[in-house]
């Protein structure tokens, strides 16, 4: 597989109705379908994350789901380097690759790969070391926070290695890793550098908050509370399995401290929130060809796009 070779993709704000159009599309087009979904990843959130069932994925392979506990951290570094292998394996099959998901910053890892930063400066690199040693991992977490906020709230303090690169971009640079990457984030000029193909489900704020209802009520129903409690007993929410949307509002149902109006409330609230976040990672993307799911063609529409030639 090269990156020369063209990605189909089909996105969409959580609830959209993502999940069933890609179904129908993967088994017309011989598709495998690669999530790119940044908390499918977890093993044991499936309720919760509205993670295909067990039935869909015995129709269509999935792949980049269950990849690792809900206690580790997971990035879209090794998001990236897992998509990449699992896209590969596919092609080699003779299969077509279908990418699936929700998550903005994935997408533009795929297309764009990551920011690196500039080249490691050993003697930078060995000074920051040494003063590691000397002071800590809490003090220098602490000078990162001082100096780059933004990379401070998402890197742990014992994440030595990802602290010490921080400072060491930011030394090289004067300025912090965090406004480097959300130009590579946010930046029209280099969109994309392999080809590919981006259809969006998209439905107006009145269906999207039917949608979101509904969904909150099936969940619940069907057992995210129990998932949610469960998980905490077990091997408990790592940093970014804690970041899961409306698990923090499930478990204050589970210990009584809301009721189920009140929980299904805020989790559609929460979700409405998040989808408009989704909504503006998505319009820096301006290929997107985008569909409303209800459309009596919609599955029409996204297997023309696809089926077109590069």
């Amino acid at each position: 597989m090269t990156s020369s070779e063209r990605i189909d993709v089909l996105v969409g704000v959580t609830a959209a109705g993502k999940t069933a159009l890609s179904l129908a599309l993967a088994e017309e087009l011989e598709a495998e379908i690669l999530s790119m979904d940044s908390m499918l990843v977890y093993r044991g959130l499936d309720v919760g994350t509205a993670k295909p069932s067990p039935a869909e994925r015995d129709a269509v392979p999935h792949h980049l789901i269950d990849l690792v506990g809900p206690e580790e951290r997971y990035d879209v570094q090794r998001y990236l380097a897992d998509f990449r292998t699992a896209e590969a394996a596919v092609r080699a099959r003779g299969r077509r690759p279908l990418v699936v998901g929700g998550t903005g910053f994935y997408l533009k890892a795929i297309l764009s790969g990551l920011f690196d930063g500039p080249p490691a400066d050993l003697a930078l690199r060995a000074r920051i070391e040494e003063r590691a040693q000397r002071i800590g991992a809490q003090a220098l977490h602490d000078e990162l926070r001082a100096v780059d906020p933004v990379a401070a709230q998402r890197i742990h303090p014992n994440d030595a290695k990802r602290v010490r690169r921080a400072l060491e971009v930011f030394e090289q640079t004067g300025r912090p890793l965090s406004a480097h990457q959300a130009e590579w984030g946010w930046g029209e000029a280099r969109a994309s550098t392999r080809p590919a193909r981006l259809v969006g489900v998209a439905c107006d704020e009145p269906a999207l908050t039917r949608r979101v209802a509904a969904r909150t009520r099936a969940m619940l129903d069907g057992g995210w509370v129990e998932e949610a409690r469960r998980v905490r007993e077990t091997t408990g929410f790592g940093p970014t399995a804690a970041k899961a949307l409306g698990y923090a509002e499930v478990l204050e149902l589970a210990d009584g401290r809301a009721t189920r109006a009140e929980t299904e409330e805020r989790i559609t609230l929460r979700t409405r929130q998040f989808a408009r976040r989704q909504r503006t990672w998505f319009r820096k993307f301006a290929e997107i060809l985008w569909i409303d799911p209800e459309s009596a063609n919609a599955s029409g529409v996204v297997k023309d796009a696809f089926g077109r030639e590069a």
